[in-house]
């Protein structure tokens, strides 16, 4: 297993459950100082990041790019994959695309959070999933031309009506024709919404490719009541290799969340 921490870009997601909202300088040296494997990434876009620089800071910060997300497609301009107009749908899948490409270049996958959206209310729920399971059979597909896969993230019921759960978005994912998207497990939605996050984590078993490392409410991990020790367990279990992302508030302040975060990481990642 790997550690990650994140990296906000997008100044009106200053709020948001990002740790860091400095730049990408401040936060790859931040990142590195507190020993993290890798960042993950939010950017406004995919042009708005200069690959040149990125690459020049994570080589020497000696870091990886663990994913990018694609949730200002949302945020700025409420494009989604199951928009009920057809333009927006378009544009969803063309943000997300482009997120794909810069992720790629890097070894890294693109996330798709916030990006799926959401049944609206004079929309078929049969007709939302078939656009839904249209746009990641494509992008699926996409991705995999760069050697990647593409990570859907299952959200609470306060963010979206279509999967809540990770069994219910596994069995969605097993009826793709694609085989190029894996499972985004994050503990803080999962909190919310399943009866056992370590259960949960060994349905989904080899599907998920990525976590978020969040507790239950969303601070850094050791600030809620999240039962660490029986979800790492899980994922060991599993023989999980991939990375756990800190997609947390800056909570009382980054630096905090980030030592909080790694030590968490470093307690229950070393082996039994």
């Amino acid at each position: 297993m790997k550690s990650a921490i994140t990296i906000c870009l997008v100044p009106e997601a200053r709020r948001g459950p990002f740790v860091f909202h400095d730049g990408l300088e401040d936060g790859c040296a931040r990142a590195a100082a507190f020993g993290f494997d890798a960042v993950e990434i939010f950017p406004p876009a995919a042009n708005a990041i200069d690959i040149a620089e990125l690459q020049a800071l994570l080589d020497r910060h000696s870091l990886k790019l663990a994913a990018v997300g694609t949730g200002a497609g949302w945020l700025l301009h409420q494009w989604s994959l199951t928009h009920p107009v057809l333009e927006a749908r378009t544009h969803a899948r063309d943000f997300i695309r482009a997120i794909i490409d810069l992720a790629g270049g890097f070894g890294a996958p693109a996330i798709v959070g916030s990006m799926q959206g959401k049944i609206e209310r004079d929309t078929p729920r049969e007709l939302a999933l078939s656009w839904l399971s249209a746009a990641f059979e494509e992008l699926g597909g996409y991705a995999a031309q760069h050697g990647q896969t593409l990570l859907y993230e299952p959200l609470n019921r306060y963010e979206t009506n279509l999967f809540n759960t990770l069994e219910g978005a596994a069995a969605w994912l097993r009826g793709l024709k694609t085989r190029n998207v894996r499972l985004l497990a994050d503990l803080f939605h999962m909190n919310i919404e399943e009866a056992s996050i370590p259960g949960a984590i060994e349905v989904a078993g080899a599907l998920i490719g990525h976590v978020h490392l969040a507790d239950s409410n969303r601070y850094a991990a050791g600030f809620g009541h999240t039962d660490f020790g029986a979800i790492f367990a899980a994922l060991k279990k599993m023989s999980y290799s991939g990375y756990l992302s800190a997609e947390v508030f800056p909570y009382p302040e980054a630096d905090l969340a980030a030592r909080r975060t790694i030590d968490t990481f470093r307690i229950y990642s070393s082996p039994c």
